[in-house]
């Protein structure tokens, strides 16, 4: 049974930093694609970030470029996100995805299994 765990989330001023993890288990990731989604209270759920299992590809939402760093650690079977230079409207319940298809898809439905959410306020 697949299982995505996040944490790492928190309150966080302006400008500030934070470091979202996502751990997996339950089958093989070596071949999958796994995202980082945000819901904002009343808006859809948007892509944020992509990575590729299998050779670290990664793709990235344009409002996160240049801020947001996506990686995995094969070894602990972990995604994180490390967040830098956070914004008011970062803040979001951020979601941890898996797609074995790997299709590097910013589309929420080409994804298979999702985490619990994790939440990050960013708030003077």
């Amino acid at each position: 049974q697949v299982q995505l765990v996040e944490s790492g989330g928190g309150l966080v001023q302006p400008g500030g930093s934070l470091r979202l993890s996502c751990a997996a288990s339950g089958r093989s990731f070596s071949n999958s694609v796994m995202g980082w989604f945000r819901q904002a209270p009343g808006k859809e759920r948007e892509f944020v970030a992509a990575i590729s299992w299998s050779d670290g590809s990664t793709t990235y939402f344009d409002s996160v470029k240049g801020r947001f760093t996506i990686s995995r650690d094969n070894a602990k079977n972990t995604v994180s996100l490390q967040m830098n230079s956070l914004k008011p409207e970062d803040t979001a319940v951020y979601y941890c995805a898996a797609d074995f298809d790997a299709n590097m898809s910013w589309y929420q439905y080409e994804y298979d299994y999702w985490g619990q959410g994790t939440q990050v306020t960013v708030s003077s």
